[in-house]
Formats: C-alpha cells, structure tokens, sequence
C-alpha cells in the first residue's frame, strides 16, 4: 500500500476560549458576594456600564423609553432640588483646619462636635480590627518578662514553631542546639512560655499538653497528674476498673478524675487567632407557598446594570475624527454588554438548576435530610438540559435557604449505596444520619460493632458492608465499638 501526500482545505468547528468565555465560567463559580465585589470593580473600570436604581415602575419605564428614542442623557441642569450643602451658612475655617491638620501633631483635629458629643465619626465597636495571632499574643506577654537578649532569641524560636493547636513542631534538642543558652535554662525557659495564656502552648505531645493544665490547677490534684502520666491508653479505652486496680483508689475518684481532664484544652492554641468568621449569604430562597416549594434568587446587592446613553449618542455621532476614542468606546461597549449578558445567564442558570433540586428533592424539604435522595450532577443535567461541568461551577460556593435550614448545594449531591442485591437506594448523607442514630441509642455497656450495624441495616433492606459502616462512621469522627464501651 503506497503512503501519498497531498494538500487539502478542511472547515471545522471549534470552541476557543475567549476572554468572555472565561469571564462568564468564572462568574458562575462566584459566590452571591464575590460577584457583587466583581460588578462594582467592573463599573468602576468601564464607563459605559451603569445602574438602574430601585425598581422600574411604569412610568420610568416609559421615560427610559423616550429616552432611549432621543438618546439624550440627563444633565445637571434638570436636578433643581435644593443644593447638598448651604454654602452660606457655611462659616468653617478651612484655612484654619488645613493648617493644623498639616501640623506636627501625629492626629487629625477634632473639630467643634467632638468635644460637644455630637461627633459624626464611626463608633469603635465599628472599626474593623484585625485579630492578634498565637505568635503575638505569646510575644506580648513574654516582654512583661525580665529576658536577657540570649533568652528572648530562644523564646521567639519556640514561639515561632508552634503549629495551629499550639504544638512544638521543632524538635526541643534541635532548638536548644542551635542557641546559646544552658540545657537547664532552656527548658526553663520553654516551662515559662508553656505556662503563658493560653496555657499549655509549647508542648511537645498531649500528654505534657494536659500534665502542664493539671499542673495550673489552683488546688493540685495528684490523681489528675498520675492518670495522665501512667493510664492515658487506660482512661481513653474507659477502663476504669484496671485505673483503680493499679492505683489503689475508688473508680468513683477515676470518674471524677476524668471529669477534671476532660475540661482540659487538648489544642489550646486554637484559642488563640482563630481565623474570622465567614458569613454565608444564600444564592437562592425556598419558600412553601400553598404546599409547594417556590424557589426565588437572591438578588439583594447585584446591581441592576445599562449602557450609558451618553457614550452610545457619541458612537452614533456623525462627522467624529477622534477614532481612537471611538474605538476605545466600541470595545467598552462590548465588554459591558458581555458582562451584562453573562451575569443574566448565571442568574437563569442557578434558578435552573434550583428548581432542578427541589424538583428531584420534594421529600428533603418536606421532611429533612433522612430523607435525602442519591442524585448525581448528570441527573441534574440532563434536566436542565446542560452540561454536567456547567451544573458543577454553580454548586460550587452557592448555598440554598430552606424552611429546614441553609444547605450547600454541593450537599445534595450523593452517591446511591445499598441498592444492591435487591436492596433500598440510599443517600450517602442518609446513611450517615442513620448510623449515627443507631449508635447514639446504642447500649453503653455493648456498644454496636460496625458488622451489627450492617446487619440491622440489612433487616431494613439497606444492604452495606462493614467496611462501608465503619468508612461513614469514621468520617463522622465516632469512635469504634471498642472505645465507645462503658465498662461501669
């Protein structure tokens, strides 16, 4: 068989990423704030993208109208409503105040109503103010401390190795190694730093993490101390019988014991600089109106976006020389329109997508997560008529209120588990809640083993694995059959 070659024109189709393109997949991955953050920069970047204020009633409707036929913009000289600010009562020193401002003083001047009470300025419980880390709250209270210049170096290398919980993560030897201090006055130094707020930072394990908060008691409790430093293993396993045999006291004093360790802080540099808290404004609202679920974006703060008809008259204007300008509003326009354009179709999208949701859940919302039901992001999809990555960039970041609470939409979202060999289909989230229910009105003296749960599960025809069990019980954080036994 001969190999020729030859010279051929082909037409084919192909999807390029233009600049638009990634400005609207990048608005569906936004969240409801984020995107308001995104419109306000845009507005003030590009001068042909205005707001519409306040809802349109028919009357502005019809004036937008016969505005948009004249394409003439209203100018200053049509505002004669009285002016912001009356000049002739206007009797401030501004000479006066420019100078002291510009003066040495390392403060504004404050003016005439802030020594009558009657200021203007925000309050202080408005400021907002950015929360002191774990490194400098301990920084702080070591400079009330008589540090010569050596001991300071070593106390900030300490300082400045802890993890989040308020851990050493630098080996002590590798530290002491490298500064220049004594053994005896390092660890002296670090038994200081370890008995700052919070109290128990510095340590090199959980066990002279709780010793150091025993050790800080206003009464000394040697039991404590002795159940920390020998039956740790014991007391997490709840063993309170070998605890009492290898002490010599009543299991009624181990109980109490525990109670004491248990209000310890096993990550006391949580404390300390924890990050701030995150605020969730839902994209979409589910109300129930006359038995059935109505679903309603959250367009609180999204701006209602034209085009200026300012720089479109001077697109339209005849005889114009300038076409750099020109051709600087055309792009302008263009980009505006776009913008406008994808932030309609987010918009269109989420609520189809929402309505998808509450379509494929009416059980969820009628009666709370147990009955959850598995949905993939191609059953979603296919509803809608998209793509599964499309429906993928708006559950992302994007959170739904509900009668029964605020959910991501992510959360939805499950797998279908022990519908095998003849048995129910079931949420992974629904099986969680069911796990978690069997295990909490478990007897405390014969806990549930993970291969009983599978088998109660299997008589309610929801036939799982042990291995799936203890997977979902472990992902809620709940401890095996063996640890959770209560022997007394």
């Amino acid at each position: 068989m001969a190999i020729k070659m030859n010279m051929g024109l082909k037409q084919t189709q192909s999807l390029m990423m233009t600049p638009q393109l990634q400005q609207a997949i990048k608005l569906l991955t936004l969240t409801h704030l984020e995107m308001t953050n995104v419109i306000a920069q845009e507005m003030v970047e590009n001068p042909m993208i205005e707001e519409l204020g306040g809802e349109v009633s028919k009357e502005e409707m019809l004036n937008s109208q016969k505005e948009s036929i004249q394409n003439k913009e209203a100018t200053s000289d049509d505002f004669n409503g009285p002016d912001i600010v009356d000049k002739g009562k206007d009797n401030f020193d501004w000479e006066k105040y420019v100078d002291t401002y510009n003066s040495n003083s390392s403060s504004a001047p404050k003016s005439a109503g802030d020594f009558n009470g009657n200021d203007d300025q925000p309050n202080y419980e408005n400021m907002v103010s950015r929360s002191m880390t774990l490194e400098e709250h301990l920084e702080w209270q070591l400079k009330m401390e008589n540090l010569i210049e050596e001991e300071w170096e070593f106390a900030l290398n300490v300082i400045h190795n802890l993890d989040d919980s308020g851990y050493l993560e630098e080996n002590i030897e590798t530290l002491i190694a490298n500064c220049k201090l004594e053994r005896e006055d390092a660890f002296e130094i670090l038994k200081m730093i370890q008995n700052l707020d919070p109290i128990g930072c510095a340590s090199r394990d959980l066990e002279e993490c709780l010793l150091v908060q025993a050790q800080a008691l206003e009464v000394r409790a040697p039991l404590v101390e002795i159940i920390i430093k020998e039956h740790l293993t014991d007391l997490h396993k709840k063993d309170y019988a070998s605890i009492s045999k290898k002490t010599g006291v009543e299991q009624s004093l181990v109980k109490e014991a525990e109670l004491i360790i248990t209000s310890f802080n096993p990550k006391p540099g949580k404390l300390v600089g924890q990050d701030e808290t995150h605020y969730i404004v839902p994209d979409i609202y589910v109300h129930e109106v006359g038995g059935e679920f109505i679903v309603k974006l959250n367009n609180d703060g999204v701006p209602r976006l034209k085009i200026s008809n300012l720089y479109k008259s001077i697109l339209k204007a005849q005889g114009s020389g300038d076409e750099q300008a020109k051709e600087y509003i055309q792009d302008k326009l263009r980009s505006a329109m776009w913008l406008i354009k994808s932030i309609e179709n987010r918009q269109k999208t989420i609520e189809k997508v929402a309505n998808a949701i509450v379509k494929y859940q009416p059980e969820f919302f009628k009666k709370g997560p147990a009955f959850l039901r598995p949905m993939i992001l191609k059953d979603i999809a296919n509803e809608i008529g998209m793509h599964e990555s499309t429906v993928s960039r708006v559950t992302t970041n994007k959170f739904m209120h509900t009668p029964i609470g605020v959910f991501e939409l992510k959360y939805f979202f499950n797998t279908g588990i022990g519908g095998k060999n003849g048995g129910i289909d079931i949420a992974s989230e629904s099986l969680k809640l069911k796990i978690k229910e069997l295990i909490d009105n478990e007897n405390a003296k014969k806990p549930l083993s993970d291969q009983k749960i599978s088998e109660i599960l299997s008589v309610k025809d929801i036939k799982v694995a042990r291995r799936t069990v203890a997977k979902y019980r472990e992902m809620m954080n709940i401890l095996p059959s063996s640890k959770r036994k209560k022997l007394n």
